[in-house]
């Protein structure tokens, strides 16, 4: 990238650093609270308040972009370990040494996604909806067959859908027969077997890596899809038509009724539709920066996406736990003193907040300090 504030190696895909880095803008904003406070700023009805709700998860049947937001995440992973390995495989790590990485890499992030739940909790609990916990899996999945034909990785994914399905649909366990009904279906029963309780209202379950394993295993074949030496014209072709099969498939099954989207318990038409999405993003920013060459602000996004699973994990604990608590003393309780509304005053405060994960981001670059799993 052409820019004093950051430098990309040749032949790097910055779109993949842009894309993560995004991602991960989009998260730590979440955690400072943006979303939340720009919702209770604005007016029910009014565009602004439309707007910021697509930034929540749709309660149920539907779909919002936030939405989309932990399908991307997977998916992106998914492209960058294909590179990862192929790195490793380069430089000469064997096989054993490959797969020792990922189950260690993959053990942290299970540690990471229970620990997370005890800091919400604020007490020792064994929960597993933390999208860490279910990358954990998605992980093992897709490496472990990541050595196969890509149309079989392709037929893999599908079935994994497909199994789900089916044990939603047919399982015809009592109190979770009801296949798309929130707490009465067969994730809410594995949620019962694995943790002995069901999400609180919120209708999230743990299973949710079967189905979702295959935005994983999607990202591995777009990164060896971008890692080829096809062209840049054929890979964005590519990219468009699974995209748009994708995307079209999984909105006809919602729409005739057949296969509800639902987020909540990833059902087969969600998995399609946000991995669609997922493609056509990909498409759009090799497009823009890659082909087109419009690098000059990707740096902005790219060095949150250099610490990933640092700034996520520091901004749900230190950031959502604390730092919006204290910068609220200064920044908030001032403005209220100056005569601005709460809810204004808290949107500002969270403002802040998130500048301030910028730039730890942004010292982290400039310190070359990369905290990697």
């Amino acid at each position: 990238m052409e820019n004093k504030t950051i430098t990309i190696q040749p032949g790097r895909l910055v779109s993949l650093d842009l894309f993560r880095g995004l991602v991960m803008f989009l998260l730590i904003a979440e955690g400072a609270g943006i979303y939340h406070t720009w919702l209770n700023a604005t007016e029910p009805g009014s565009v602004m308040h439309s707007i910021a709700l697509q930034f929540h998860h749709h309660p149920w049947n539907g779909l919002r972009f936030w939405d989309l937001v932990q399908p991307y995440f997977m998916f992106i992973v998914g492209v960058a370990m294909w590179f990862s390995v192929k790195k490793r495989r380069g430089r000469g790590d064997s096989r054993r040494q490959v797969t020792l990485h990922i189950l260690r890499r993959c053990l942290i992030l299970l540690a990471f996604g229970v620990g997370l739940h005890i800091g919400y909790r604020g007490r020792l609990v064994w929960e597993l909806w933390n999208v860490l916990a279910q990358l954990s899996v998605t992980i093992l999945i897709a490496y472990a067959i990541m050595r196969l034909p890509g149309r079989t990785q392709l037929l893999i994914s599908l079935g994994l859908l497909l199994l789900s399905e089916s044990l939603y649909r047919f399982t015809n366990i009592p109190g979770y027969d009801q296949p798309f009904v929130k707490d009465h279906n067969f994730g809410s029963f594995m949620d019962m077997v694995l943790m002995g309780k069901i999400n609180d209202g919120g209708g999230w379950v743990a299973i949710n890596f079967i189905p979702t394993a295959a935005h994983t295993i999607w990202g591995v074949l777009a990164g060896k899809l971008m890692a080829s030496g096809k062209s840049g014209y054929r890979k964005i072709v590519t990219l468009l038509i699974w995209g748009s099969l994708g995307v079209v498939a999984g909105y006809v099954m919602d729409g005739t009724g057949f296969d509800p989207i639902i987020k909540r318990i990833c059902t087969a038409s969600f998995v399609l539709t946000s991995g669609g999405w997922a493609l056509l993003t990909l498409a759009f920013f090799y497009w823009l920066v890659d082909m087109a060459g419009v690098k000059g602000w990707v740096w902005f996004f790219a060095i949150v996406g250099m610490n990933p699973i640092f700034i996520y994990v520091f901004m749900e604990t230190v950031g959502k736990q604390w730092l919006v608590d204290f910068t609220s003393y200064f920044i908030a309780d001032g403005l209220i003193r100056l005569g601005s509304q709460q809810n204004v005053a808290m949107f500002i405060n969270s403002a802040v907040v998130l500048a301030i994960a910028w730039l730890l981001c942004y010292w982290l670059y400039r310190k070359k300090i990369f905290i990697k799993i």
